[in-house]
């Protein structure tokens, strides 16, 4: 950290502020500029807020120059498993299902049509929060009952929202993927409890969250020994109504750089347009993600719950096919660029022509 001090900062208040940094056992080295004094604190600072440092007698202001969230940036884990699933390494993983389960037989049958598809996670909503009030709200701890015997029948593991600590009880034994989602980033205690339960977590950006509040959610969990989260962009709120949201696939790349935790794509809310799903997962591929989370009905239209953007079993199978093939032409392209770094030759094509 670097602490700047304002202008012709009187000797004694310069003094006054190493003596507390001494009694703080921190090491720091001055700089003298032509247009005053700097402190550098040459010590790990991550756990200290910034307030402690701006607040000494004399400074203008603290400069960060590492971030706070040391567990997400250098203990996050690059795969998690989830029972025989490991969502961070070679394939990309898809989750998929109803954004709410509506009952036990259409469940079933759509589980069966999923895994046939190639979908390696069933997710759906059993708890489900909605803007407004008289919206379908889900059925509860009977939907957790129906996602566990979809599980059983399939051997899918199975990822489902929670919004309270009673919701994490009730879903603890039905549920392998805690989901938090974009309204509750923000709730830290909520955090906190699914960081206790030492449970694969799934968290999901907020509709208005920058990277860095994003990344600071995630150390919430970790704080709690929970290393097992997992990062899904969902897209975020801007000025532009053509779409649900805007999905920023910029974050994708930028947290490959920023944390070696697995990122996920849902282009499902990152569009709320069925059509633009695909094109989406393609793209969302190629910028690096781990995987999708994908909105899939049997009935689309009749969905209960966001039915503008969910798709078919079979347009499913589409986009996991042009997953596999997209991560397979980077792959090779890696290779190739590494065995001939001047350039690459007969580089692998990716032929997704829509069907």
């Amino acid at each position: 950290m670097i602490l700047v001090f304002k202008s012709e900062v009187p000797e004694h208040q310069l003094a006054a502020t190493q003596q507390q940094l001494d009694r703080l056992g921190f090491t720091y080295k001055p700089v003298r500029t032509a247009t005053g004094c700097l402190l550098i604190i040459l010590d790990d600072v991550s756990t200290f807020p910034s307030h402690v440092f701006s607040q000494l007698p004399g400074v203008e202001k603290a400069i960060r120059l590492t971030s706070q969230c040391s567990l997400v940036f250098k203990n996050g884990r690059p795969s998690v498993p989830v029972r025989h699933v490991s969502i961070g390494g070679d394939e990309p993983i898809v989750m998929a299902g109803p954004c709410s389960v509506e009952g036990e037989a259409h469940l079933l049958q759509l589980a069966h049509s999923l895994k046939d598809a190639g979908a390696h996670i069933l997710r759906g909503g059993a708890f489900k929060p909605r803007t407004s009030p008289y919206d379908f709200q889900g059925l509860g701890k009977e939907a957790l009952a129906y996602l566990a015997a979809a599980r059983t029948a399939t051997g899918m593991p199975v990822v489902s929202e929670v919004m309270s600590a009673e919701q994490i009880e009730q879903a603890f034994d039905y549920v392998d993927i805690f989901q938090i989602g974009a309204r509750s980033m923000y709730n830290y205690e909520l955090l906190k409890e699914v960081g206790r339960t030492r449970r694969p977590v799934l968290l999901k950006r907020g509709m208005s969250a920058t990277l860095q509040e994003f990344v600071s959610a995630a150390e919430y969990i970790m704080m709690q020994g929970n290393l097992q989260v997992i990062l899904c962009e969902r897209g975020i709120r801007t000025f532009e109504t053509h779409t649900r949201n805007t999905l920023d696939l910029n974050a994708v790349a930028a947290l490959k750089t920023m944390t070696p935790l697995p990122v996920l794509v849902d282009p499902s809310h990152g569009t709320g347009r069925r059509e633009l799903v695909r094109p989406m997962s393609r793209a969302a591929i190629a910028a690096g993600a781990d995987g999708l989370m994908i909105e899939v009905h049997q009935q689309p239209n009749a969905a209960l719950s966001d039915a503008e953007q969910a798709i078919t079993p079979a347009m499913l199978k589409d986009i996991i096919d042009d997953a596999r093939r997209i991560r397979a032409a980077l792959s090779d392209a890696h290779t190739n660029q590494a065995l001939h770094p001047a350039g690459i030759h007969g580089a692998a094509t990716v032929n997704c022509t829509p069907t």
